[in-house]
Order: structure tokens, then C-alpha cells, then sequence
């Protein structure tokens, strides 16, 4: 069989690749108009934003050798903006589609939900009949990550209906998830980053006979209006710090208040010299691959490598770093994000490297979101002092604009600035008063929550609602939010300041730093209402596990992915 897989230059398209590596099936890479010729079978996965998408084939002169492909009668596999290009348009660009699928790809409403659609959620087949024939079941979760959607309106669009194979609700929207007419299959969520689920989707329909991935018929309209409530999911995030040690070895760590240095200990009575040895060393709490492959294996929702030593030279020069990323990426197939250093930079010759650039190679090498700090608060201090629009030259505003915005992650890392009472300054909206009944340290007193870079080291004049308005505003699609004064501290989450970012902002929040009990998890999904929550150092020490994370959350009544 001549599968071929399709790249038109952007997005993260080598997880596919390593998910066929794993499942056993061999594929080359369409590089030229004539690959399409030789193709028996063809996947697209079309990762990043539709413009691009579109823009990127139609340079490389594949939209006509793609039409013709699929009017061929041949297997399609179409994946996120795979599928989506088989519809008439996008609201995600001027360019057209394929038009084979008589409907437009419209933006989820953010009215009731966070935007992007970012997480794990199930699908409902609206044919009974197939659902054998992909693998797939209803029970089991699919990860979406998208911000436009293909509603689903069998009155309205009868002729697009037929098409639709499964669908999904997040809210009160319900869009479709999957098609299959004739040789065509598409899904909207990402199977090769679905876990166990996804890949055996790949792997029924490429195991599929070629008359079942060439003679689907069309589905019969069925009315599938909202449910009370959708089957969205929360999501655990394991996230490791890895940095260089004094050796020069990328290892994970973990620092209280962000000082990953071990301090002095009392010496070992049988040997004093291995405590004296270990002060002042790098915290090191395992290997990032090793330590990734675990947390797959026990349950993780998302993977998180932030770089907290950043580059030496220049992140592309940072071969190292680099080979994490694609070795992990071989390794685990749920999605993985990386930060640190995605920023306009320099190598060590003068040539200039463009956080787009920077952004790109993680992609490559395996990454599905990249992480931007404190690039982000000097976009936004720019942002502000210009009157509150961006150049278009941000990291931000580059990646989100080649990528999609559901591609952009940025960490915030706030510190409270306690103020004299009463307060009547600049941030007297963003408040927080000390409970009567709370901790100690906090009862009469009052602080707002002033954001940081450098990892915490240097105060900006902004708060954290600014900021987060802020790179709402510039692009970004998720808030990964810190707190400096909880980090490490095993006391929870923030929830004041968990509180506070949620409902300022209408894009995904994950709530991080603080986390020492699996009731700490279900408290800020209750309290804050985020949509992810992320830990470290107990998931690194094994204090938390994440199946025991899960089984709190599903005793509380709260919806996760299952183990």
C-alpha cells in the first residue's frame, strides 16, 4: 500500500508520523504534485490555522493534485484542518476551501465557554451501523484543539449532513467531529495525540479493506440537539522544569519559590561528604524523557517541558533541548507542550532568529503548543504604551498567526504586592482582602497581584488582569497560570488569584503551583472553574499520583478522561 502523508510546511505533522512509526505502517512524504499520483492512500494532517493551511498548499501547488486525488475515488484521511478543508470556507481566513462538503467552518461562540475548544470530549455517531468500522466508541475521549467548527444542521444543511459521521457538543454547539462519505474520513480532534483511542482509530481505518475506505455511504440526517450538558473533560497536566545541572545534563527539577538549588542538609553520619556535595546542587528529580513516558503511561491529559535555563547561545542552537523534544515525541501521544527562550533572538554569528522561527523547529521536532513567559509581558507593556493594539511583530502575534492561536501558550507568573489599607491605587478592582478565618499571615491584610520575568526575579509594573487581557487580546489561546507565593508550597492552588484570571478572560486557563493533595485539584475545578490544573514536584516524588488525582475528581462528581 502507497500511503503518503500530506505537509504543506506548518504545524506539528511529525506526530502522525510517529504514531504510524509506532502502530507499524510505513508512509512516505508527499513532496512533489506528482506524489499524489502514486498515493493509494492519502492522510492530511492539518495542524495550525486554515489561512496558512490553504497558503501553504497552494505555494507548493498541491491544492489541484489534491482535488484531483481525492475525486479519485482513493482513501482520505483527513485530520483538524485536513477535514476542515473539505468545507466551502473558513471564518479563519479569506481563502477557500475544497467545497466538496457544502457548508462553512464557523467560530465557537464564546459566550458560555472558554475559546479555543482545548481538551479531551467524546462524540455521539449519528449511524450506529458504523461504528464498528473506525475504531472508535463513544465512550472513550478524543483530543480537540480548535477554535472554528463545522456546526452541525441537518434542517439547515441537508446536503452537508450526509457527511457527518459523528458529532460533538462543548456548551450548547453541537459540530461535527467526524465525516465519512465514500473515500473520505475526516475528524476535528487529533487521534494520533488521542492516547490509546487515537491510535487505534489510525489503526482500524488503515487496516480497513480498501472497498470500506472507499464506499462509505452517506449517514441518514438525524436531529442531535444540545444536551443539558456537554462531556468536556478536565485536564491533569504534568508538567517538568528541565534545566542544564552543573555537569551539563538536561535533568528535571523543582524549586520552592523557583530555587531549584538543593540546600545544606545535615551531613550523613555514615558519609558527611554526600551532604556537603549535594548543597547548592541542581535539584534533580529524574530524566525529562523517562519522567514523560511515565506520566503518559499513568494518565496525564498534557505533557509539559518548560526550559527554565533557556538557551545558552541560541534556542536553535540548542541541540540538546531539541532532541528531548523528538525523543518525547516518539514516546507519548497526548499533547506536549514546550517553553522557554521562544522569543526573538540572535546566534552567536549575528544572524537573527525569529521567535516564529524558534516556534517552528519545536513544532517540528514534536512539540503541539509552545509556551512564551516573559516575552509575553513585554508585548504587552508595548501593547499598552501604543494604546492597546499589537505591531504584529510579538511572539504572540507571529505564532498565533501562522499556527493558530490555539498553538500559543503563555505563562504568567504573578506575585502578590500587599498594600496598605484602605487602598484607593491603580489596582484597587483587583483587590484581594485577606479571610478572617484564613491563614495567619493573610487575615487584615489585602494585596494585588503584580506579574514578574526572568522566572520570578523582576517586578513590572502590571497586574495579572492586565496581562492576561493583554495576550488574550495579542493571540494567545491558553493562560498557564503560576503563583509565585504558592509554588512548592503544598498548600493548593491560589484560588483568590485563580478566581481572578478566569473571569477575566474568555480563553482556557490552567491553574498551576501550590498542589499537594488530590482534593487540591478538585477544589480549583469547583471554586475557579479552569479547564486544566497542572503539578510537578508531587507527581515527580510520587506524594500524588495521577490515577489518584482522577479517582478524586470522578468521586466529586467532576468529568475526566479515564485511565
Amino acid at each position: 500500500m502507497g500511503l503518503f502523508l500530506l505537509d504543506y510546511g506548518a504545524g506539528n505533522v511529525q506526530s502522525l508520523a510517529n504514531t504510524l512509526a509506532r502502530l507499524g505502517h510505513d508512509f512516505r512524504w508527499i513532496s512533489s504534485a506528482q506524489d499524489f499520483d502514486t498515493a493509494t492512500s492519502l492522510i492530511f494532517p492539518g495542524v495550525g490555522a486554515f489561512q496558512t493551511a490553504v497558503d501553504g498548499l497552494a505555494s507548493r501547488g498541491f491544492i489541484e493534485p489534491l482535488r484531483a486525488y481525492i475525486a479519485s475515488g482513493r482513501p482520505y484521511f483527513g485530520i483538524c484542518i485536513g477535514m476542515q478543508i473539505l468545507f466551502q470556507s473558513s471564518a479563519e481566513g479569506e481563502a477557500a476551501g475544497l467545497g466538496l462538503i457544502p457548508s462553512p467552518i464557523d467560530r465557537f461562540s464564546d459566550v458560555d465557554k472558554s475559546v479555543p475548544h482545548m481538551g479531551w470530549n467524546s462524540v455521539d455517531f449519528l449511524d450506529t451501523d458504523h461504528k464498528s468500522n473506525e475504531g472508535m466508541d463513544e465512550a472513550s475521549h478524543y483530543y480537540f484543539v480548535h477554535s472554528y467548527r463545522a456546526a452541525y444542521d441537518p434542517d439547515g444543511r441537508p446536503e452537508a449532513a450526509q457527511w457527518v459521521h459523528s458529532v460533538t457538543q462543548y456548551g450548547q454547539e453541537v459540530f461535527v467531529a467526524t465525516v465519512r462519505k465514500g473515500n473520505v474520513f475526516g475528524s476535528q480532534f487529533h487521534p494520533e495525540k488521542s492516547g490509546a483511542a487515537g491510535l487505534k482509530l489510525l489503526d482500524a481505518w488503515l487496516h480497513e479493506s480498501e472497498f470500506e475506505r472507499t464506499h462509505a455511504a452517506p449517514t441518514p440526517r438525524i436531529s442531535r440537539p444540545p444536551k443539558p450538558k456537554d462531556t468536556f473533560t478536565k485536564r491533569i497536566v504534568a508538567c517538568m522544569d528541565v534545566r542544564a545541572n552543573d555537569q551539563g545534563d538536561l535533568v528535571v527539577t523543582k524549586g520552592d519559590q523557583y530555587d531549584v538549588r538543593e540546600k545544606p542538609s545535615t551531613p550523613n553520619p555514615t558519609d558527611p561528604s554526600l551532604a556537603i556535595s549535594a548543597a547548592g546542587a541542581v535539584r534533580n528529580l529524574g530524566k525529562p524523557v523517562a519522567l514523560a513516558e511515565r506520566y503518559f503511561a499513568e494518565g496525564a491529559d498534557e505533557i509539559a517541558l518548560l526550559n527554565i535555563t533557556s538557551f545558552r547561545h541560541s534556542p536553535l542552537h540548542d541541540q540538546p533541548m531539541l532532541a528531548v523534544v523528538r525523543a518525547a515525541a516518539q514516546k507519548i501521544f497526548v499533547p506536549l507542550t514546550i517553553g522557554g527562550g521562544i522569543r526573538d533572538t540572535y546566534d552567536p554569528d549575528g544572524t537573527r532568529r525569529s521567535a516564529l522561527e524558534v516556534a517552528g523547529a519545536y513544532f517540528r521536532a514534536g512539540a503541539d503548543k509552545v509556551s512564551i513567559g516573559s516575552e509575553a509581558v513585554h508585548a504587552v507593556e508595548r501593547m499598552r504604551a501604543a494604546g492597546g493594539r499589537g505591531d504584529g511583530t510579538s511572539a504572540i502575534e507571529t505564532i498565533a498567526h501562522a499556527y493558530g492561536r490555539q498553538a500559543v501558550v503563555v505563562s504568567i507568573d504573578p506575585k502578590r504586592t500587599y498594600v496598605d489599607l484602605p487602598y484607593d491605587g491603580p489596582h484597587r478592582g483587583e483587590v484581594v482582602f485577606g479571610l478572617e478565618d484564613g491563614p495567619e499571615q493573610e487575615r487584615g491584610r489585602a494585596w494585588w497581584y503584580q506579574c514578574t520575568v526572568s522566572g520570578g526575579r523582576e517586578l513590572r509594573d502590571l497586574s495579572v488582569v492586565e496581562l492576561a487581557q493583554g495576550v488574550e487580546a495579542l493571540g494567545a489561546g491558553e493562560i498557564l497560570l503560576n503563583s509565585i507565593d504558592r509554588d512548592g508550597t503544598g498548600l493548593g492552588f491560589d484560588l483568590d488569584l485563580v478566581r481572578l484570571v478566569r473571569r477575566s478572560v474568555k480563553v482556557p486557563v490552567v491553574a498551576s503551583s501550590g498542589a499537594g493533595r488530590a482534593e487540591h485539584f478538585a477544589e480549583v475545578f469547583e471554586e475557579a472553574e479552569v479547564e486544566a490544573a497542572l503539578a510537578a514536584g508531587i507527581f515527580h516524588r510520587k506524594e500524588v499520583g495521577i490515577a489518584e488525582v482522577k479517582k478524586t475528581l470522578l468521586e466529586a462528581g467532576i468529568n475526566v478522561r479515564g485511565l
